[in-house]
């Protein structure tokens, strides 16, 4: 048992190794930039070519260090990064969501419903409020995981159990979630890039798996409960007893929730107003239609207005905010916390239109796409496949914009044309990275969550955490890789107006 306890020690510690000597996701667009260049010079001297099989059209590789490569790199570094589809819809919908947290109705509501959770609905509760978490930043982590430890001790409960429980549903549930949000924006932005190298038209919108994630947070509840109830919290020895009182909601709170859920039934009330009736104001003017409407290319900034006046009201009423200065406040707050991914994206969207500009990542593609049609496999296999090599991925890169913008280029053109949509691509990475989220040392919370269960557990390490986490990230893997089978097999919609498969 010794032996194997070391050979596990081995492992962890031979994967934390090689992920630090892997560079900062900045620096490695840097580099991959660089390397675009090169690769484009050597394409072009052996004349690399390929078909397009929609057009008919033969695309050859084009060296981008010439003197036409320079005028065409100098020229747009600047509008490759402002029209860069991730940057903005993410930076309205940071804006919005900013003056919800800022205001204290981010924190009061997973308080409140954590709280109120009854005993038996527990653990379900906490896994899916962590989910919920994921539109709040990092919120599910500084305030989530210490509450649901603080919960279930008072609850006669193991806290480290509640903590692990937190955590699967917050990082582990990363993907998955009953609402829109930031992340979605930034996925969809950059699948819509990756595919205008084979389709400049496709685009795919923010709510492009929304279907998809509403049902995965009901699966990850589920299996999240199972995996704590059955299988981790069993093993664990009884924690100490917390030091710290829960922090119950205050009188103040309680009236800023309630204004908040006023205002929630307001703005769905007029929702449904403009959308229900065939004439609704937010249906498309020229076929009535919701699928291309203006609600659904807006619901990015309709999110982000409907959070920043939620997080108005609650701050008003609970008196967490005097004037509108407390608004701009939490926008510029939010802002702050955007100075790295603005770093990156500068970079990933250089990165992108080098990869299309040499014809490298058409041409990729096209061969790609060849070689899996030639395999003759089935879509199930290919997304099955690709969830296992982004969950492996994820174990040495934590972010996950910075390796969808790495990944979509080449997969994304790759599996459209092989009939898969661009939706269907991203969904199976996101179920692959998400699953591995709670078990890779690299992922940038994972020291504080060692430090919360450190509380309860002195001797507690990353090992510990991870092979605490393991039977999760097994199951999630597992469990979200049947419900996408079923989901390709059966040809359900991922969200509106975002098929599995392409004409």
């Amino acid at each position: 048992m010794e032996q194997g306890n070391k050979s596990g020690r081995g492992l962890l510690a031979a994967i934390e190794e090689a992920g630090n000597r892997l560079p900062n996701p900045t620096m490695l667009f840097v580099y991959l930039c660089g390397l675009i260049l090169f690769l484009s010079a050597v394409a072009a001297f052996w004349n690399v070519q390929a078909v397009h099989p929609v057009t008919g059209e033969t695309l050859t590789a084009v060296n981008l260090l010439t003197r036409e490569g320079l005028h065409l790199i100098l020229g747009n570094a600047v509008s490759n990064f402002t029209g860069f589809a991730p940057v903005g819809t993410v930076l309205v919908a940071i804006m919005g969501i900013g003056v919800a947290e800022h205001s204290g109705l981010l924190s009061a509501l997973l308080r409140m419903i954590v709280m109120r959770a009854h005993a038996r609905w527990l653990t379900f509760i906490v896994v899916v409020s962590g989910v919920l978490s994921s539109l709040a930043a990092d919120t599910g982590y500084v305030v989530l995981l210490p509450l649901a430890g603080m919960v279930f001790a008072v609850a006669g409960r193991n806290p480290v159990a509640g903590i692990a429980a937190a955590f699967a549903g917050v990082s582990g549930g990363f993907s998955a979630n009953l609402m829109i949000g930031p992340l979605d924006a930034i996925l969809a932005g950059i699948s819509t890039e990756a595919a205008a190298l084979v389709d400049p038209t496709y685009e795919v919108s923010a709510a492009g798996n929304y279907y998809f994630i509403v049902c995965s947070t009901l699966l990850i509840g589920g299996l999240g409960t199972l995996v704590t109830e059955k299988l981790v919290e069993p093993q664990l020895t009884a924690g100490e007893s917390i030091a710290d009182p829960i922090e119950h909601l205050t009188a103040d709170e309680r009236r800023g929730l309630q204004g908040a859920g006023w205002f929630t039934l307001l703005v769905f009330g007029l929702l449904l107003w403009a959308l229900f009736p065939a004439d609704g104001l937010l249906r498309d003017a020229a076929t009535g239609g919701i699928l291309r409407s203006p609600f659904i290319s807006g619901l990015v900034v309709i999110i982000a207005t409907y959070a920043a006046l939620a997080g108005l009201v609650f701050g008003k009423v609970s008196g967490s905010f005097s004037s509108s200065d407390d608004v701009v406040a939490g926008m510029e707050k939010s802002m702050e916390t955007m100075a790295g991914y603005l770093v990156l994206m500068f970079f990933a969207a250089q990165f992108i239109n080098y990869f299309a500009w040499s014809q490298l990542g058409v041409i990729a593609a096209i061969t790609g796409a060849e070689l899996l049609q030639s395999l003759e496999l089935h879509a199930v296999t290919l997304l099955l496949t690709f969830v296992v090599f982004a969950a492996a991925i994820n174990l040495l890169v934590g972010s996950a914009s910075a390796k969808w913008a790495l990944m979509a280029p080449i997969f994304v053109p790759m599996l459209l044309l092989n009939g898969i949509s661009p939706e269907a691509t991203q969904v199976a990475y996101r179920v692959g990275d998400s699953s591995t989220n709670i078990i890779t040392p690299l992922m940038p919370y994972f020291g504080v969550v060692v430090a919360f269960v450190q509380r309860y557990d002195k001797s507690a390490g990353i090992g510990t955490i991870i092979a605490m986490m393991l039977p999760y990230s097994i199951a999630f893997l597992f469990g979200w890789s049947l419900l996408l089978a079923l989901w390709v097999f059966l040809s359900w919609p991922l969200g509106p107006g975002a098929p599995v498969y392409l004409p």
